[in-house]
């Protein structure tokens, strides 16, 4: 996922979800760097991949925080923003 390719970071994304659905260990175990790539990476597709990804993990408050901020920030591509904001709604939805 630090691969200079945006190809191979979202190759190496999608197999994150894939890998995730069933338990949220292995997104838990690269948090922050999917925070990190969510956050600043320069190729929006990667980005929403991502935001993707995190659905899968644990419902961290700062993991919500960050994509509730995502999902709000004007700035940023209408696709980007909805996907954050519809993974912080179910990351609060698995945490009740």
């Amino acid at each position: 996922m630090d691969d200079e390719s945006p190809a191979c970071r979202g190759s190496a994304l999608i197999s994150l979800e894939l890998l995730s659905r069933d338990s949220p260990g292995a997104v838990n175990s690269v948090r922050s760097l999917l925070h990190r790539l969510a956050s600043t990476d320069e190729n929006q597709a990667v980005r929403r991949l991502a935001i993707v990804c995190l659905r899968n993990g644990s419902p961290h408050r700062d993991t919500i925080a960050m994509l509730e901020g995502l999902g709000g920030d004007d700035r940023l591509e209408r696709e980007l923003r909805d996907a954050a904001s519809k993974v912080a709604v179910a990351l609060k939805k698995k945490g009740r």
